[in-house]
């Protein structure tokens, strides 16, 4: 999709209709990813853990999982209402998890875009509870996301209208409960209230619209998934060819 003014969104003012199909996602994979002539040796985690265990939030925003050390690096730029994102998250991250982020030698950060307030409402829930819960809680909701379209879908126009007409500050919170997203994380431990306080934080919507431009502007991330492996930008591709990538930095 074309670039979208997210802060606008993230503020309180919601631009864009509430209907399906709002974005399109994915893009034209781009090349440049740094090369290894040599693979890199695995390097074992602290005594009594696993790498997938250390999740971190990092300062761009994005939640790390495996080595705060590790020589290469994977970053995915993600929309949870993205279905090509939820189609890698199905074909690619259990084999990302247990063999290259285990090896110690990638790691994976998520970093959240936002190409609609579907994404907003979602990326402010997936992150409501414990930093070790987010990676997680996001694969679990690409896995439900054809059952939050069905959802929206089956509101009606009548209903996300109303929505649209409702004080900015209300709409966030009425798209999760519009969608099922309200039920789908408070049935995986993020309480209603405790939802309810995460949808009305204002600073932290404005640091995910922040975040989207930010990478719009630094990466030219104008759809989802994008990777970026040690600095550059692989595009958007499925695992098939991200995996080789990999391999190529050197996870072999």
């Amino acid at each position: 999709m074309t670039r979208i003014r997210f802060r606008q969104i993230a503020l309180g003012t919601l631009v864009l209709p509430l209907a399906l199909g709002l974005a399109a996602c994915g893009k034209k994979a781009e090349d440049g990813v740094p090369k290894s002539s040599e693979p890199i040796a695995k390097i074992a985690p602290p005594a009594g853990k696993a790498w997938s265990d250390i999740v971190e939030k990092t300062s761009e925003g994005g939640y790390r999982m495996g080595n705060p050390e590790a020589p290469i690096k994977l970053v995915e730029y993600g929309a949870l209402s993205c279905s090509h994102c939820a189609e890698f998250a199905q074909e690619s991250f259990e084999k990302l998890r247990d063999d290259y982020i285990a090896s110690g030698r990638v790691s994976y950060e998520l970093r959240y875009f936002m190409l609609n307030p579907y994404d907003l409402s979602a990326s402010m829930l997936a992150t409501c509870g414990s930093t070790e819960a987010v990676i997680p809680l996001s694969e679990q909701f690409w896995a439900w996301q054809p059952k939050m379209f069905e959802n929206v879908q089956s509101a009606g126009d009548a209903r996300l209208q109303a929505i649209s007409d409702l004080p900015k500050e209300k709409q966030i919170a009425a798209i999760a409960d519009v969608s099922g997203m309200t039920n789908f994380f408070s049935s995986r431990g993020i309480a209603r209230d405790q939802a309810q306080a995460c949808l009305a934080d204002t600073a932290k919507a404005k640091a995910f619209a922040d975040e989207t431009e930010k990478a719009s502007t630094e990466f030219n991330v104008t759809g989802t998934p994008t990777f970026i492996i040690n600095g550059a930008s692989v595009g958007s591709v499925r695992w098939a060819e991200l995996e080789p990538k990999l391999q190529e930095a050197g996870a072999r």
